[in-house]
């Protein structure tokens, strides 16, 4: 399971990398001088994904704590993770473009960043038991 942690990391790391390029190059393009959220794209993913999965590796390592059920815990994780992702970018996008969205528009693009953000909550509170339950032992 340390090694599949590992893959994430790598593959997160390089999400969030490319996600700080587009934010630059996308904004540079469109001569936007503004604040965006396309910018905190960058972070998420190098936290929230790369550095996530480093620290269960490690902690894989230290209590082994991985069972059936942990796959399944982070598959919703990451759904959470890049649902998240694509409420950041949609906002992103329409700050750029300096789009003003409806009413209808602007609560649906928040409310699927609150989604993802509150799926990775659960994910991140059920994980947490799991290492400490076999801390324990």
């Amino acid at each position: 399971m340390t090694k599949r942690y590992a893959n994430l990391a790598l593959v997160y790391g390089i999400v969030a990398m490319a996600a700080g390029v587009f934010y630059r190059e996308f904004t540079k393009f469109s001569q936007f001088s503004g604040r965006t959220t396309l910018s905190v794209m960058h972070t998420h993913y190098f936290i929230l994904g790369m550095f996530f999965f480093l620290i269960l590796m490690m902690a894989e390592k230290t209590f082994a704590f991985s069972d059936r059920q942990t796959g399944k815990i982070l598959i919703t994780y990451q759904a959470g993770l890049n649902l998240t992702g694509t409420g950041f970018f949609l906002r992103g996008f329409l700050q750029v473009r300096q789009m003003v969205p409806d009413r209808t528009l602007d609560a649906s693009v928040s409310g699927i960043a609150g989604c993802g953000h509150m799926i990775m909550s659960v994910c991140i509170i059920i994980l947490l038991l799991k290492i400490r339950k076999q801390a324990d032992t």
